[in-house]
């Protein structure tokens, strides 16, 4: 991916979408439209803030990084389109799980 011109804030978390495969192999090929798929869950994270503070102020980093490909809530985030690439910002709270 090119230089991304976006910095999350906090706990926030900017995830390019892991597309599934759009095909299902029934005996055949048959390609499904874009109305049956599901929202993809999937995704790798391009841009990551620096992590919350608590109540006290400290700092308290983030468990994900740049790079890391992750599982989230299916309805969780705001998307956006930059540079015509649909992306996804979350919450850390949001991510589900790392995928290794």
């Amino acid at each position: 991916m090119s230089t991304l011109n976006i910095r999350p804030l906090a706990d926030r978390v900017v995830v390019q979408s892991v597309e599934e495969e759009d095909q299902t192999f029934a005996g055949g090929k048959l390609v499904l439209p874009e109305t049956a798929k599901e929202k993809p869950q999937k995704g790798k994270i391009v841009a990551a803030g620096a992590g919350r503070k608590d109540e006290d102020g400290d700092a308290i980093p983030m468990e994900v990084k740049v790079g890391d490909i992750v599982l989230y809530a299916k309805y969780a985030g705001t998307e956006i389109k930059i540079d015509g690439k649909k992306l996804l910002i979350l919450k850390e709270s949001d991510i589900l799980a790392i995928i290794d």
